[in-house]
């Protein structure tokens, strides 16, 4: 019986020694680093954390300081791209508070990188079961975790060490949970995600009257210029800019009011832009304006006028539903189709182009889902005769998350009709489950 209470108690021992090594040690001082926000640069941050080692080691939750940092393979990608995300724990705070020394690689680490700013979510993170031997009394060693993330949101979107778990194999299998004390912990890295969609020109601009005398000031109203940007407001003589020409600032919201004095008869349009030169882009109008020749005419003359109205930009479509030729179970393959024809009409008159971009859903059936890149196309188009400007059909390929179906650049006069068609195809894997799949197809003229 003497032998038996003996043999328990090393055993106690022995697995007392191996979860006192996963517990973490109270660190001295216990001031927070300040939050990392630099871009592309990750920076070691500390923050207060509380471990619970298992029961059976009999010690209760320490509360410690861990120092960690959170990086990125890429600080710059686009929406759909992965990110590999590598959290590194470089001082634990921890060590092996008893004098039986700990032997190697076995320790498996887990955690959560947690996502803020554009994209929120929690990236789990797993790493090796590699350590060296810890000694009695030891410090306990860094580790690194690694995992990834899909891009789902253009903007900034921040990265900071979340919980941890170090799981330890030796004796028995157990597990010590690391929480942040007091969340978020502060962020290490910022990366900077972009988006491969146009994004369309949404500024606005509102003349007061359509037409005054020689001389008279119109009223131009502009919104959704960017904010605190110098603008220039000038009339336009077809494609040409005219003399009559100020620049001013926008508020903080990128609205404007100007008085713009209009003196040129040539004048008949108007239009705002933000720098040096009209960019379509950065830019609102023209809008048609007349000026009205109050000159006396000459006796026994009569002056004739005539004025030309800008219209919009437009397009319909011969249809909203395409379907797909079948495909077999077990070959797959393309199951092809032809886009419903596409009529873009535009009759604003002035420099600007357009372009025409489609995304598309995933297509959902009994099966689950076909990605939305399985889905490509190969573009077509086509000006109607006497179009002042020439259609350039889009890159044959996927269209996933973002393609151009068809655009027309911008230049001293544009417009015209166009016709736009593709032919598509869905790869279809080889084994999906029989019955129907749909996904939408959204296109956007901007």
């Amino acid at each position: 019986m003497a032998l038996t209470r003996t043999r328990a108690a090393t055993r106690r021992r022995r697995w007392t020694a191996v979860l006192g090594a996963t517990a973490l040690v109270a660190a001295a001082g216990g001031a927070l680093a300040a939050p990392a926000t630099a871009l592309g640069s990750a920076q070691s941050v500390d923050f207060a954390t509380r471990c619970v080692p298992p029961p059976i080691a009999g010690i209760p939750p320490i509360e410690g300081t861990t120092t960690a940092v959170v990086s990125v393979d890429n600080t710059h990608p686009k929406v759909g791209d992965t990110v590999k995300v590598t959290y590194s724990v470089t001082k634990p705070a921890a060590s092996n508070p008893v004098d039986l020394a700990l032997p190697a690689d076995i320790l498996t680490p887990t955690g959560k990188v947690v996502l803020g700013g554009a994209q929120t979510g929690t990236v789990s993170v797993t790493g090796p079961k590699k350590n060296p031997p810890v000694p009695g009394k030891g410090s306990f060693p860094g580790f690194s975790m690694t995992g990834s993330f899909t891009v789902s949101q253009a903007g900034a979107i921040t990265l900071a060490p979340g919980d941890y778990n170090i799981h330890t194999s030796y004796l028995m299998e157990l597990d010590t949970p690391c929480t942040v004390l007091n969340p978020p912990a502060p962020v290490s890295e910022t990366v900077q995600a972009g988006d491969d969609q146009p994004q369309p020109n949404a500024r606005t601009l509102e003349l007061g009257a359509a037409s005054g005398a020689p001389g008279a000031r119109v009223t131009v109203t502009g919104g959704k210029f960017t904010p605190l940007a110098e603008v220039t407001v000038v009339g336009r003589a077809g494609g040409a800019e005219t003399a009559d020409r100020m620049t001013l600032t926008t508020d903080s919201e990128g609205g404007f009011t100007a008085r713009l004095k209009v003196n040129d008869k040539a004048t008949t349009g108007i239009v705002a832009y933000e720098g040096a030169t009209w960019d379509a882009e950065k830019g609102a109008g023209p809008l048609p304006y007349q000026v009205i020749d109050d000159t006396p005419a000459p006796p026994g003359s009569q002056r004739l006028t005539a004025s030309v109205t800008a219209g919009e930009l437009s397009m319909s479509q011969a249809g909203d539903a395409v379907q797909l030729s079948a495909v077999d179970f077990g070959t797959g393959g393309a199951a092809t189709g032809a886009l419903q024809t596409v009529t873009v009409k535009d009759f604003r008159g002035g420099p600007a182009g357009w372009s025409l971009t489609g995304k598309v859903t995933d297509f959902a059936g009994p099966g689950g889902a076909i990605g939305a890149d399985r889905l490509s196309w190969t573009p077509a188009c086509v000006a109607k005769e006497g179009s002042p400007s020439a259609c350039a059909a889009g890159t044959a390929g996927p269209v996933g998350t973002g393609a151009t179906l068809a655009s027309t650049a911008n230049g001293t006069v544009t417009g015209g009709e166009f016709t736009v068609d593709a032919q598509l195809a869905l790869d279809v894997p080889a084994f999906t489950a029989p019955g129907s799949y749909a996904g939408v197809l959204t296109l956007t003229l901007s």
